[in-house]
């Protein structure tokens, strides 16, 4: 996951607040290359490349990429909320630490030579590599860092902010040497996100030539990383080029990676039209999402002559929880009641059967594929945690596993049918000429659910089940910058969301699900969720200081999430489809923690077959 935020987050580097007259430093251990939230990091400090890499991979070549999420984009700022930004940006970025792929909670110097914690963990000084250079030759600065910092604050998203908001201060003392304070006291995780999450601004350019960091922009920015912006086609096409002199070159972190000259990433707004350009060889990798597609349409010729290539790649990762969420800010999704009659109405197996192919696991908690997630009844830590809310959680939290409806798989069952109509009474509702009525108001039960078209197929057949039980249910299709813009300003009935955590969760669990994001445009916190409980939970898991009391943490959040019924879950696949022209070598080892395909499509570890001369 840390390869996601620094690849999504990415070139969005914070930048810090200088704090006046700091008090005394409390003390500190000695620099380190690494940190780790549990336990010791895998690799020391001499260690010379991970083991999912080739060391000696040739540099060379070009992969071109499709790409439908996003499905265009309209600005190269990713500071600020405003615009829709291409993923990829993170090629040019440096964060001060990066994950190995083979640990879920460790980070590993890559900007940072190494940092040095106190010892009650309430700071952190990172000390930058003394030969860190921007694109144009200039050192990189903790100045750099710092106004990249101010900027987040200043203009950057909720999300991004919720990842930091253990950070009070921060500061350059002197060029090299970065100082971070906390609000907190014997937590790891906060400075691990925030080294992982960081990257620095280049200060002299953004404040040259009178350009604005508050607005979107086209331009090309600087970076320090292992690419560069060679080309923009605006909303079509964006192309990095190798830059052969990039300063980390040669790091432990990097060895092996990033070995294509060029990579170019293409923008479909139509997922058949690319799966299309894919056959015809339009582009070189794609990471299939559909089941169906998956089974039956990869029979055309140059799959069957091995032109092209299919993998199933194991991934270990927590997963996202894709799901139906209720805009709960709607008064007819208040009631957990309706949401709950909205879930008996959601016939997965049939899903599964004529559309999935039965390819994909359902969805049964908050943190699929993890053992972040609740199981079976309570355990004694889950129970001393819930009990001081006995009376304010649904009492199904204590007594029964959470399960999904469960249906017979024909697309009309009655037996669900008629505990939608139950619960629906019990909140209010009432079927009147087959219409699903308020009884106190006369208004009739309406659901729009927002998509930007990658998933109808599954939509439709859940809109007519809605309908046959009397709700006005809807299909609205937008294009990627009014659904962006819709739902960071909550102006929607439901939208389907894939939650991705860091591993272990944190901090932005506050911005998922905590009180204090339900109001703030742009934020994850999508239901509106409002609830005491809730925060204090997530608190709980911030303050975990060992791997059981966050399990039993997360596991309790995650209960309490289930039973008030906030999403319809989907499902997920525990494997990355890759299919591929017969372009490239890849290693023979796979990084189980290694989550780049999910995020940038392809993995920076794989090489050109040309550039090797094959």
């Amino acid at each position: 996951m840390r390869r996601t935020l620094a690849a999504t987050l990415a070139a969005a580097v914070l930048s810090l607040t200088v704090a006046a007259a700091p008090a005394p430093a409390p003390a500190a251990a000695d620099p380190v290359h690494a940190l780790r939230q549990f336990g010791e990091p895998e690799f020391g400090p001499d260690f010379t490349h991970f083991p999912h890499v080739n060391p000696d991979a040739p540099k060379g070549g070009e992969i071109i990429i499709g790409s439908n999420f996003p499905a265009t984009f309209d600005s190269l700022n990713t500071v600020i909320l405003r615009g829709v930004k291409p993923r990829h940006m993170g090629l040019i970025a440096d964060p001060l630490m990066v994950g190995s792929g083979w640990e879920l909670d460790a980070a590993y110097g890559r900007l940072a030579e190494s940092v040095a914690v106190a010892e009650d963990r309430s700071e952190a000084v990172f000390t930058l590599r003394p030969e860190a250079r921007w694109h144009d030759g200039t050192p990189i600065t903790a100045g750099d860092l710092v106004f990249a910092w101010d900027a987040i604050q200043e203009h950057g998203s909720p999300f991004l902010k919720s990842f930091l908001d253990k950070i009070t201060a921060v500061e350059a003392p002197d060029d090299r040497r970065l100082r971070i304070a906390l609000s907190s006291r014997g937590e790891i995780k906060p400075i691990i996100d925030f080294a992982t999450t960081l990257s620095p601004l280049p200060r002299h350019w953004w404040t040259a030539e009178g350009r604005d960091i508050s607005r979107t922009s086209l331009e090309a920015p600087l970076g320090s990383g292992p690419y560069r912006v060679a080309a923009v086609d605006p909303g079509r096409s964006i192309t990095f080029r190798r830059v052969e002199d990039y300063w980390g070159r040669d790091l432990a972190v990097n060895r092996g990676q990033y070995n294509f000259d060029t990579v170019r990433v293409d923008y479909y707004r139509d997922d058949d039209v690319m799966f299309e350009a894919f056959k015809a060889g339009a582009y070189d990798v794609r990471m299939e999402n559909r089941a169906q597609r998956w089974t039956t349409g990869y029979d055309f010729p140059a799959a069957r002559d091995g032109r092209v290539v299919r993998r199933e790649i194991a991934r270990e990762l927590p997963l996202g929880a894709q799901a139906f969420r209720f805009n709960t800010r709607r008064e007819r999704f208040a009631d957990p009641r309706v949401r709950e009659a909205f879930g008996y109405l959601f016939d997965f197996e049939w899903i599964q059967r004529n559309i999935l192919y039965g390819q994909y696991t359902r969805t049964k908690s908050n943190f699929p594929n993890s053992e972040y997630g609740a199981r079976d009844l309570p355990g004694p830590h889950e129970l001393e945690l819930l009990e001081p809310f006995r009376d304010r959680v649904p009492p199904r939290v204590f007594t029964d596993p959470y399960e999904p409806p469960v249906t017979d798989g024909s697309g009309r069952s009655r037996e669900n049918l008629r505990e939608a109509f139950r619960l629906f009474a019990e909140a209010g509702w009432e079927l009147r000429d087959g219409r699903m009525i308020n009884t106190a108001t006369g208004a009739r039960m309406t659901v729009e659910f927002l998509e930007s078209g990658g998933l109808t197929r599954v939509i439709q057949p859940y809109v007519e089940a809605l309908r046959r039980a009397g709700v006005d249910a809807q299909l609205r299709i937008v294009d990627t910058a009014q659904y962006q813009r819709r739902t960071d300003e909550f102006d929607f009935d439901v939208v389907v969301t894939n939650f991705a955590f860091p591993s272990p969760p944190g901090t932005e669990l506050y911005n998922y699900f905590g009180s204090q994001a339900a109001d703030t445009p742009g934020s994850a916190n999508l239901a509106g969720i409002r609830d005491p409980v809730v925060d204090a939970l997530i608190g709980k898991v911030v303050e975990a200081n060992d791997r059981d009391s966050l399990l039993g943490a997360t596991r309790a959040l995650d209960r309490v999430l289930l039973w008030s019924h906030y999403m319809v879950p989907h499902w997920y696949n525990a494997d990355n489809w890759v299919a591929m022209w017969d372009k490239f070598g890849t290693p023979d080892t796979d990084a189980p923690y290694d989550d780049s395909l999910r995020a940038v499509f392809y993995s920076p570890a794989w090489w050109s077959k040309r550039a090797q001369g094959q």
